[in-house]
Order: structure tokens, then C-alpha cells, then sequence
């Protein structure tokens, strides 16, 4: 599994639209997206106090699109060494196996949430029940 994390409005529209298209796609030609392991300190240097995020949980064994593990593209990233998934394309809303709140801490800063550590817990949600 593989993140996306985006704002709540970003998600409705790719909801009405039937696929997840940042801006990201049309400015750098890929989706930005994380490990597990990567998200928080994305999240912390990307978003810190942004409200109304989501994390997308997302299978890419189920992306029509091409996915490539590759070096940061955010200019002045201190995280040279690491390999993040990019999505060369719009990201298929089946691919999307769930969904979570991530809101900021007080401070602005983020957390993991529990359901993403402990994975398959809770059902697929995708605005459509």
C-alpha cells in the first residue's frame, strides 16, 4: 500500500470526476505519494497545520497507471537518499482501497493514524455509502 495525502475538497472532486487528478499531474507529470514510513515526514514538511487532509490508502497492484519509485522531486528536500512513489497518471478511484482523516496535532504537526499502522482494519470508503 502506497499514500496520497490530499485535501478533503481535492478528494470530492475526484469523486464527481471518477478519478484523482492533483495538480501535481498536470505541473510535474506524476502524482506525489508515500510509503508507511514516509508519510509523516511529508505531512510535516508539506502540509504542517493544513486542515481537512486525508490519506489515501492505495493498492498499486490496481493502478492502471505506471508507478515508479524515484528520488524527491520537491526542490531542497533533505531526504535526497529516499525513493518515493510517483504515479504517472491519474490515479484510478479502484486503486483507492480506503480513506482516513488525518487531521494536525495541536501543534500542526501529524501523526500516523492508527487504522493506517494497523492496516485493514475498517472498511473501504470512498464517499459512495
Amino acid at each position: 500500500m502506497i499514500l496520497h495525502i490530499l485535501r478533503g475538497n481535492e478528494w470530492a472532486l475526484a469523486l464527481r470526476q471518477g478519478s484523482c487528478r492533483p495538480q501535481s499531474l498536470d505541473d510535474e507529470g506524476f502524482i506525489h505519494c508515500s510509503t508507511s514510513d514516509q508519510a509523516i515526514n511529508t505531512a510535516n514538511l508539506l502540509f504542517r497545520g493544513a486542515p481537512d487532509l486525508l490519506l489515501l490508502g492505495i493498492d498499486e497492484r490496481r493502478l492502471v497507471a505506471t508507478l515508479k519509485f524515484e528520488a524527491p522531486a520537491t526542490a531542497g528536500d533533505a531526504r535526497p537518499s529516499a525513493r518515493f512513489p510517483h504515479i504517472y497518471g491519474a490515479l484510478n478511484l479502484d486503486a483507492v482501497i480506503d480513506t482516513v482523516e488525518f487531521p494536525c496535532d495541536a501543534d500542526g504537526s501529524f501523526q500516523l493514524p492508527a487504522r493506517i499502522r494497523e492496516f485493514g482494519i475498517g472498511r473501504v470508503s470512498r464517499g459512495d455509502s
